[in-house]
């Protein structure tokens, strides 16, 4: 996993993280075995911006039925990304 591509899997859109994105904090979907440090060099990479913090948390599978057929949605690994004071990200 050297490529940010390989790394960061998409970005979270919801309305408590484009809340956060006033304060400097990006929410984003990555690999399961990345770590904060190649999540780190990741978004500095593909956004060219400094990164202050990260936290991130595994998500739990949850039960979705739809009709007779039931199964679970998949996991993934959430990063918070907090950026240097007067930098952002379009998304």
């Amino acid at each position: 996993m050297n490529h940010y591509s390989d790394i960061i899997k998409a970005s979270v859109v919801t309305e408590k993280s484009m809340s956060e994105k006033q304060n400097g904090v990006y929410t984003f979907k990555c690999d399961k075995k990345a770590t904060k440090t190649q999540i780190k060099k990741a978004v500095e990479e593909a956004f060219n911006v400094h990164v202050v913090s990260i936290n991130t948390s595994n998500t739990k599978a949850k039960d979705k039925r739809v009709g007779k057929y039931s199964g679970k949605t998949k996991t993934y690994k959430k990063a918070m990304v907090k950026l240097a004071a007067g930098e952002s990200i379009d998304l």
